[in-house]
């Protein structure tokens, strides 16, 4: 390959990680994104009302309810509810959001909980966001594993940045790959879209450059053959990086990985990283 090659080659890397990081990022920022919650209000069978969202909110064997006082209206799926409305039952990872003004009211289940998390455009985390530090994208931390299925997914029970709480995921396989000299593996849990995994994982770096609870790292669908390749360029901070606010999943033990991947994101100057 001649130099100029590796050059355009190198360039054409870059330009895809920056186009992936700006995504991330205006995910992140979206006037509805995560940086926008102003609360994390835990419901239960007796009424709440929360300064951030309206109504009076309740949950039960027959889902999440919300009672709404004269004059105050919020718009579910397109139409607007008035007095009291039954969101049903949801599914675990699943919600609803519910406009209200320039607002959306999510409702969601997480670890078993029914939650009300209101987003607000105007939440300080928000406008005062100024973008995530991240290490410089570099080809040699984009590696190729192989993925492992399991005879049959794999219940598999994770801790939360919020204490007390855990998640259960069906862990489908596990990925192995060789990376600064050592044969590591990553138990994988599945991903946004038919085929794609996800991995959960903490590094040496983690609470030294990069966020110390988790990051995460998105996998293409594994070729016939399970090659799959590990772009570690693109490990992403969850929310809970940035708020207290969110309810993410921690690792499971065995993905707590003993090299340090200088790579991805860092740790967010919302937690005091540079």
């Amino acid at each position: 390959m001649t130099t100029e090659a590796t050059a355009t080659d190198l360039q054409t890397f870059t330009e895809n990680w920056l186009e992936w990081y700006r995504a991330q990022e205006a995910r992140l920022a979206d006037p509805h994104g995560f940086l926008a919650i102003t609360g994390l209000h835990w419901l239960d069978d007796r009424p709440q009302r929360f300064s951030d969202a309206p109504g009076a909110w309740r949950t039960g064997p027959h889902g999440v309810v919300v009672d709404l006082d004269d004059g105050e209206e919020l718009v579910v799926d397109g139409t607007p509810v008035h007095g009291e409305h039954h969101f049903g039952v949801l599914p675990e990872r699943g919600g609803v959001d519910a406009v209200w003004g320039d607002a959306v009211i999510e409702v969601a289940k997480r670890g078993g909980n029914d939650i009300v998390r209101p987003r607000h455009p105007d939440a300080t985390l928000r406008t005062a966001f100024t973008g995530t530090p991240a290490y410089a994208p570099d080809p040699r931390w984009a590696v190729t594993g192989r993925y492992l299925p399991f005879d049959t997914p794999r219940p598999t029970t994770v801790g939360a940045a919020v204490e007390g709480l855990e998640h259960v995921y069906d862990a489908p396989g596990r990925v192995e790959f060789e990376l600064a000299g050592q044969q590591l593996s990553l138990t994988a849990f599945p991903g946004p879209g038919a085929g794609r995994l996800m991995v959960l994982f903490t590094d040496a770096t983690s609470g030294v450059t990069t966020y110390a609870a988790n990051r995460a790292l998105a996998l293409e669908p594994p070729a016939a053959d399970g090659t799959v390749v590990l772009d570690f360029n693109r490990a992403a901070n969850l929310p809970c990086a940035y708020t207290d606010l969110a309810t993410c999943p921690l690792p499971p033990a065995e993905n707590r990985l003993p090299v340090a991947i200088e790579a991805g994101q860092k740790i967010p100057r919302e937690r005091g990283g540079s």
